[in-house]
């Protein structure tokens, strides 16, 4: 530890590109025909695609929004992708590597007392696996993933800093119906809609919100398989 800076008793680590790079999955993109570049746009897709559907009360497995944000991508490309293909490229999600620093850094924060956990936006089973196969598992306290909660990071009814994860999360969903209660539905009050171009991808830029249609009031619109994008808030009169 540096000197001077208190020891934590306990360190919370997310996973995907901190522990485990998703440099693994270039290749299995640049077979379908995307470009090197294309793993970073499509990882950072994921991730606002993740934080627009918090926004909206909404929750699908990270794997469903990875899957939207890639079959985008592709439709954006003009590249078509058989249902088996996009498969394939999710599925190495599973096989990732941890880093190289990742296992001699838990050992010395082990060593330290310190007790490790991680928190990631993919599941629960899915992390203990990449943890597993690493031969990380034994020196992690706990595994947390957004399914506890069903919210994404970082979004505020996450387990706060020192809590006790279960508890944390009974909490968290707690605090959560009582605002949606107020709010009179989850979606009530969210301006920007999700939206997906049918057939076709919206283009960055495009005014998808001439596509939206309206939902019923307080309820949930099933975010579609072919993506996600912004929708301009419609005008209020």
């Amino acid at each position: 530890m540096h000197a001077g800076m208190p020891r934590p008793s306990a360190v919370v680590f997310d996973v995907i590109e901190t522990l485990f790079p998703l440099e693994p999955l270039r290749a299995p993109l640049g077979a379908l025909g995307l470009a090197p570049g294309d793993l970073d746009l499509w990882f950072t897709r994921i991730l606002r695609d993740a934080f627009a559907l918090d926004a909206s009360g909404t929750f699908l497995p990270f794997r469903d929004v990875a899957r939207g944000a890639l079959e985008v991508l592709l439709a954006q490309r003009g590249i078509a992708a058989d249902d088996a293909a996009v498969d394939r490229v999710l599925d190495g999600f599973k096989t990732l590597d941890a880093a190289p620093d990742v296992a001699p850094a838990f050992r010395r924060l082990a060593d330290a007392g310190v007790v490790i956990a991680t928190l990631s936006n993919g599941g629960v089973a899915s992390t203990r696996a990449l943890l597993d196969r690493a031969g990380l598992q034994p020196l992690v306290a706990r595994v947390m993933g957004v399914d506890e909660i069903r919210r994404y990071k970082p979004g505020r009814d996450l387990p706060p800093r020192g809590a006790e994860p279960r508890r944390a999360a009974r909490a968290a969903r707690a605090r959560r119906r009582a605002r949606v209660g107020r709010r009179g539905g989850e979606a009530g009050g969210v301006h920007h809609g999700l939206v997906r171009a049918a057939g076709a991808a919206v283009p960055p830029g495009d005014d998808a919100a001439r596509r939206l249609r309206p939902g019923p009031p307080g309820g949930r619109r099933r975010p579609p398989r072919a993506g996600l994008t912004f929708a301009r808030p419609a005008a209020r009169g």
